[in-house]
């Protein structure tokens, strides 16, 4: 606007020989800029880049009357009879401009609410899908032992006098009885810290056959293909047993009643291996690591959460690790459990 004003100034003061090209072309480049000119006596006599052009127009009064009252100082175009002013303000571009900041930081806000609001409600859809999940897990576990415990109820009543038979069937009721009370320990164990001892695996594998071996339909087999020395590896016994459970009763899901299921054990440097697999409907290779999502199921019915907590239990309470080794839809799958020796 300075060079504006000298430009508009030196036109006014040449005379007729002067070139005044690059006056001219200064004097009419400003297509943004708001500019009244005005005499000594406050009366408009020039009106650039304003909605109207008539110099008596009252609003173009109230705009001067803006201008003088912001407190910037006019720029004078001095001739030889008469002094003018130069009274102007921002273009509406830069005025749209220093909003911008505040544009900026209520748009940061309200990503920053907006993220907020959505993480808080995913926190609490997974705190409610946990909550719900874990009753639907306790029921899970719950209720193998209970069938079981229902059903040899019925065998008593329908055994004849035979001791050995009752004396049978109730060491089978005290095991699940027995396997009741784990799964409470287990339960009451969420959240705290485990303890890790040195256990023998085969035993351990051999303890979860026992307990299934009477309680899986007969056209299911169990078998167990362990090592050819004993494998000693460090873990909570409770815990393990939990993965291996559920890790059988997925697979007896997947077998509608008939098949097999397999153990198999070794070790590799200091690392001790189980794998388990069946021969049920197997699944898809985009589905080998969404499984442990919690949520995740392919059942009809469940909550997606006994692999979500196996693979939690082998790798954040064991440093071990959990995976689908192998599987293809009808084709069976295979698991591979790793825990340091």
């Amino acid at each position: 606007m300075e060079l504006w004003a000298i430009a508009m100034e030196e036109m006014a003061n040449a005379d007729t020989s002067c070139n005044l090209t690059l006056h001219s072309r200064i004097a009419q480049s400003n297509f943004y800029i708001p500019a009244l000119i005005v005499d000594e006596n406050d009366e408009i006599n020039f009106v650039e880049n304003f909605s109207c052009d008539d110099p008596d127009d009252p609003r173009l009064k109230q705009e001067l009357t803006k201008m003088k009252a912001s407190g910037v100082k006019p720029l004078e175009l001095r001739t030889p009879y008469f002094t003018q002013y130069v009274y102007y303000k921002e273009s509406r571009l830069l005025q749209m401009l220093s909003y911008f900041p505040l544009i900026q930081v209520f748009l940061v806000s309200a990503f920053i609410l907006i993220g907020y609001w959505l993480f808080s409600s995913a926190r609490k859809a997974e705190q409610n899908l946990v909550w719900v999940g874990m009753a639907k897990e306790t029921a899970h576990q719950l209720g193998t032992p209970i069938t079981a415990i229902m059903s040899w109820l019925e065998t008593l009543k329908e055994l004849p006098e035979d001791p050995e038979l009752v004396r049978t069937t109730a060491l089978e009721m005290e095991n699940d009885v027995d396997k009741l009370k784990k799964i409470a320990d287990r339960f009451s164990k969420i959240g705290s810290q485990p303890v890790l001892k040195q256990h023998p695996i085969d035993d351990t594998i051999r303890s979860v056959l026992s307990y299934f071996e009477k309680r899986v339909p007969s056209r299911i087999k169990l078998s167990f293909d362990a090592a050819g020395k004993e494998l000693i590896a460090r873990y909570n016994e409770h815990l393990l047993n939990w993965v291996l459970e559920n890790l059988v009763r997925n697979a007896l899901d997947a077998m509608d009643g008939e098949g097999e299921i397999a153990f198999k054990t070794y070790e590799k440097e200091n690392k001790v291996y189980i794998e388990l697999s069946d021969s049920g409907k197997g699944m898809l290779p985009n589905m080998h690591k969404r499984i442990f999502q919690p949520g995740f199921t392919t059942k009809k019915r469940g909550w997606g959460l006994g692999l979500s907590l196996a693979k939690r239990i082998m790798e954040q309470y064991h440093k071990g690790r959990i995976s689908v080794k192998q599987s293809r839809p009808g084709k069976g799958t295979v698991f591979l459990l790793e825990l340091p020796k």
